[in-house]
């Protein structure tokens, strides 16, 4: 009895001392990590939207949440002029979801859109982040979008990754609900 007891306390003490060592690395290290994510998004706003020299949050009371997949909101200025918006959607793709954020320029028309973390598949949902998806949204108008099979061809319609439908269509959708939310409240 003796020994299991001893065993006992000596379990705990190896958990006790594990919990301490990994709450004091995370005190340390979250500090680090919530810089470093301000950092990317203000580095992806800037890419979206590269007229802009300075980005002011939207108060979420100012604009409807569709679908309820919007995250944030920036209103992208040069000087005191306002050039466009920076919408951050999370659209539901594959393997969870995709952290999408889209420009859309004061004129109406889609100025880019960066991926940032997303868990799709490698070689198929991951090919979204590439150029040659991604690059189709630029200069798209802020009207809705169609996601097509094959080669597009019409002034609103994607291409969708071959093997990937469901990424394809979450980022798609995820853009649409940001020209949606752009029309709706954004560009009044």
């Amino acid at each position: 009895m003796n020994n299991i007891v001893k065993l006992g306390l000596n379990l705990f003490a190896i958990c006790a001392v594990a919990a301490l060592l990994l709450g004091l690395t995370n005190q340390v290290t979250a500090p680090v990590i919530e810089q470093r994510n301000i950092q990317a998004n203000n580095e992806s706003r800037q890419i979206v939207l590269p007229d802009a020299s300075e980005f002011i949050q939207v108060s979420d009371s100012k604009y409807e949440n569709i679908d309820g997949i919007v995250s944030e909101v920036y209103e992208g200025k040069s000087g005191s002029e306002t050039v466009g918006y920076t919408v951050k959607v999370l659209p539901k793709g594959y393997g969870g979801d995709i952290e999408l954020i889209v420009g859309i320029s004061k004129d109406g028309t889609v100025s880019g859109i960066n991926i940032g973390n997303m868990s799709e598949t490698p070689g198929l949902g991951a090919k979204a982040s590439d150029s040659s998806f991604k690059d189709q949204f630029s200069g798209k108008s802020a009207s809705e979008l169609a996601l097509i099979k094959g080669s597009s061809s019409g002034e609103n319609e994607i291409s969708a990754i071959s093997g990937a439908t469901i990424t394809s269509t979450a980022v798609t959708d995820g853009v649409n609900v940001a020209i949606e939310l752009f029309n709706s409240s954004l560009n009044k």
